[in-house]
């Protein structure tokens, strides 16, 4: 009889690893803190200028955005338009992510260790479920 994926690893150890795989990476997901400083008025970009910084926030990209967006409706066959619309929105995205902070919430060392235990021996469950069992070891 074949186990998880074809193989003769074993299905409960295929959903023994998945089930503490998906218990112990939500509960690692559940303790990271995303938040972010992102607004029309906050600096994405900076470069120095001649002696001076010079900030570029959200509401600069959305111009040439506009002026883009202005251009690609009056006519679509427009490349400059095009080029106008899609590298500001890809500056403005860039933007976004880079501006995004990840910070892990204080817990103790037991609930740092449950958790690697589960999310890390679950993966190793689930893979050596996927990996041939000799005859002689069943």
């Amino acid at each position: 009889m074949n186990g998880a994926g074809g193989s003769s690893g074993g299905i409960g150890h295929f959903f023994l690893g998945i089930f503490m795989m998906c218990g112990g990476f939500y509960m690692l997901l559940n303790a990271i803190t995303v938040s972010s400083n992102f607004g029309m008025g906050s600096r994405l970009y900076g470069f120095s200028a001649m002696g001076s910084n010079i900030g570029i926030t959200g509401g600069m990209i959305m111009i040439p955005f506009i002026l883009g967006i202005g251009i690609v409706f009056y006519n679509a066959k427009n490349v400059i338009g095009w080029l106008l619309t899609l590298g500001s929105i890809t500056a403005l995205i860039f933007g976004v992510i880079s501006t995004i902070r990840f910070s892990l919430r204080t817990m103790t060392a037991f609930e740092l260790i449950v958790i690697l235990v589960l999310a890390i021996g679950g993966l190793g469950l689930f893979l050596r479920s996927l990996k041939a069992i000799d005859a002689k070891y069943s």
